[in-house]
């Protein structure tokens, strides 16, 4: 199908989101299905959905990654950007919002307000994007539209207005109420036929209506004295308060349905286009020119060009397809574009219309579109596209911090030199993803969270053929010592002709944050100066290695004081050999101790689970050092060892059913508990034996 020309007023632009099985992919595929954009209705349960099209979405039957779909209802053009709902892919909604206009909350009729949503909704309104909510699911069993109404009323407040009343719930949910009109519309299988009310809700649809109205009114003054004074307020009037109040977010209207029947979804592509804003109805975007200076640039399709970048997908076949929503201007296929995020030429190709998997080609998006384009060279998400004469950078995008560390290797020697290529194309898809080298040598993949970690293995493996394997990261441990010693080495060796000699006498001491410190106070020339670069080394290296446990030994004062040597047989290596013995045997007098990285914790998470979380962070070895609030969630701050912090971002999501989040910084070392720190010796000796085949 293929698109007409249409003006701002009639674009719409959507994004579903809500928590993880609410059926938002499959009411995306309805919407897109009755639009006649796809010849076939496509199914999440059997692979078939058009939105959820990469391989390891279809074997988990959930979405993990945003989808756009742009149709056509009424000569209005509405593009729907379906999210994940699983926690883990956060990043995908945060691109959407940064996408659409418009957010439509989907929300499973089964259940209470989860964590999922609860995100979504805190998303919405730091974006302040105007909002809708749908129960979904109404027909299903153990479906409550009326109680899943009110837990989001008292979740979020009295704005959360009823536009919809159920009629019937589970089994027996045949339609609704639209308390706008007060009209009735019951399914009868393949349509909605208008009814009459049924007689036993009148009552709940006069309080529920009610509701509205008070919702509903605080966006007009003049309705909102009719309101408090009992006045009669018209169907004209509410609908025009229910146009201004969800554009300006003062009140968001709730719908009812049911997506896989198709109950409700006439009603909700109609609120979506009454009441959703255009890009006509939103404010300029806040962009910087090239002095530097804040600027506004309103939504125009003649005005200066601005493109913000929300999301980057590798694909092995196409190459990059890159999302663009235009904000201001149009961009045409075939053009020069400048990337003033990275002050860059960038050749645009053929411009495309997505319809979930299915793509369009087209020859202009203008303000307010949203589409796509393949093979761009420098441009990543959250990129600003203008021109060159005119530069505007847009505000980067807020993603959120991965949390989950593990170690990562090559499954085979074949799969080590694809590995670093393979790693850094995933990353300009997986915005919440990075790789680091660790203090251990260790490669280190931080991500969102197990499933996040397991959907880039597969990635990893199927578009760009390296296969890896994780593990728990080594601790950077590091080794000190407590005592001070005089330590001796001798290295002695005879072979024909040249021998080799070396013969030092050490002292070692604590030296607190002052690293590794080589000096010398030798009388009489007992070790002559050329051999003390060679002594320096010795030490330095074998620190390096470590003593005790395999990790670098450090906070050292290591003075030369005495020693002997050979005329002949003395030279730089045999003496470097000598301290490292002289090293080895001292440390082991001089109450050597391990350390452990010291992390400072702030965790984030509702009241409800404060006890829990100070209770696990205990079992940690956590201390805690004070809480604050903020925006209504209860901060945590505490000092917890790095070895009990790799799988935290799991364990902390599982207790606080995914509203908790947290973040970590080093602050300091101190000293491993005597029973850690045997278990960690013990075994650096095992893999040290192993090593050397004993």
């Amino acid at each position: 199908m293929t698109m007409k020309n249409v003006d701002l007023p009639h674009l719409r632009s959507v994004v579903l989101a809500g928590h993880a099985g609410s059926g938002k992919t499959t009411l995306g595929e309805q919407l897109l299905f009755r639009a006649g954009a796809v010849p076939r209705l496509g199914r999440v349960d059997d692979g078939t959905s058009h939105l959820d099209f990469e391989p390891e979405e279809q074997k988990r039957r959930e979405s993990l990654s945003l989808a756009v779909a742009t149709f056509e209802s009424d000569g209005t053009r509405i593009t729907i950007v379906d999210t994940p709902g699983y926690l883990d892919f956060a990043a995908e909604v945060v691109s959407g919002f940064h996408a659409a206009d418009g957010a439509l909350f989907v929300m499973d009729a089964r259940g209470g307000v989860e964590a999922g949503l609860e995100q979504a909704v805190a998303l919405g309104r730091a974006t302040n994007t105007a909002a809708c909510f749908f129960i979904n699911m109404c027909d299903r069993e153990n479906a409550d539209p009326t109680g899943a109404l009110d837990a989001l009323r008292a979740a979020f407040g009295d704005k959360i207005a009823p536009l919809q009343l159920a009629i019937g719930t589970a089994g027996s949910f045949t339609g609704y109420v639209d308390l706008v009109h007060r009209k009735a519309y019951r399914w009868d299988g393949s349509q909605e036929v208008e009814v009459p009310i049924p007689g036993e809700l009148e009552a709940e649809v006069a309080r529920r209506r009610d509701q509205l109205l008070e919702a509903a009114s605080e966006a007009d003054d003049d309705v909102l004295t009719k309101y408090l004074e009992g006045e009669e307020i018209s169907d004209a009037e509410l609908e025009a308060c229910l146009r201004k109040g969800v554009k300006e977010s003062v009140l968001a209207p709730v719908l009812v349905g049911s997506a896989a029947s198709g109950i409700g979804l006439r009603a909700l592509l109609d609120a979506f286009v009454r009441y959703l804003p255009s890009p006509a109805d939103e404010a300029p975007v806040q962009a910087m020119d090239r002095a530097g200076s804040t600027v506004s640039v309103p939504p125009d399709p003649n005005g200066p060009l601005l493109v913000r970048v929300f999301k980057t997908a590798a694909d092995p076949f196409v190459g990059r397809l890159t999302y663009l929503r235009v904000l201001s201007g149009t961009l045409r296929s075939q053009a020069h574009v400048w990337n003033s995020t990275r002050n860059e030429d960038e050749r645009i190709g053929q411009l495309l219309l997505l319809h979930g998997k299915e793509q369009e080609a087209i020859g202009e998006l203008k303000a307010g579109e949203i589409g796509a384009v393949a093979k761009l060279t420098v441009t990543a998400t959250g990129d600003s596209l203008s021109t060159k004469d005119r530069p505007f950078v847009l505000p980067p995008l807020q993603f959120p911090t991965p949390t989950l560390m593990l170690a990562i290797e090559p499954q085979t020697k074949a799969d080590l030199d694809k590995m670093g290529p393979a790693l850094q194309r995933m990353l300009e898809e997986e915005t919440t993803a990075r790789v680091e080298r660790s203090e251990t040598g260790e490669q280190i993949l931080v991500t969102m969270g197990e499933a996040h970690t397991a959907v880039i293995i597969e990635r990893l493996k199927r578009k760009f053929g390296s296969a890896i394997v994780t593990r728990t990261p080594r601790v950077p441990y590091k080794e000190t010592i407590r005592g001070r010693t005089q330590a001796h080495g001798r290295y002695k060796k005879q072979t024909g002709g040249h021998g080799m000699f070396g013969d030092v006498w050490l002292e070692l001491e604590p030296n607190p944050g002052g690293g590794v410190e080589f000096a010398e106070k030798v009388v009489g020339g007992s070790v002559p100066r050329q051999f003390f670069p060679g002594i320096e080394k010795g030490i330095r290296e074998t620190a390096s290695e470590g003593v005790v446990a395999g990790y670098p030994l450090s906070d050292f004062k290591a003075t030369l004081y005495d020693g002997s040597f050979h005329t002949v047989d003395s030279n730089e290596l045999s003496f470097k050999i000598a301290a490292s013995l002289a090293l080895k045997d001292g440390v082991h007098q001089a109450k050597p101790v391990l350390l452990e990285p010291i992390m400072t914790v702030a965790v984030r998470i509702p009241e409800a689970f404060m006890g829990e979380v100070n209770r696990d962070l205990n079992g940690r070895r956590g201390r805690v050092l004070g809480m604050d609030t903020d925006g209504g969630m209860q901060v945590i701050n505490a000092n917890v060892p790095q070895a009990e912090l790799f799988s935290y971002a799991t364990e902390l999501r599982s207790i606080t059913g995914g509203r908790g989040t947290f973040s970590a910084t080093l602050d300091h070392y101190e000293e491993v508990p005597a029973h850690i720190a045997e278990k960690v010796i013990e075994q650096h000796r095992r893999e040290t034996e192993a090593a050397s085949g004993h």
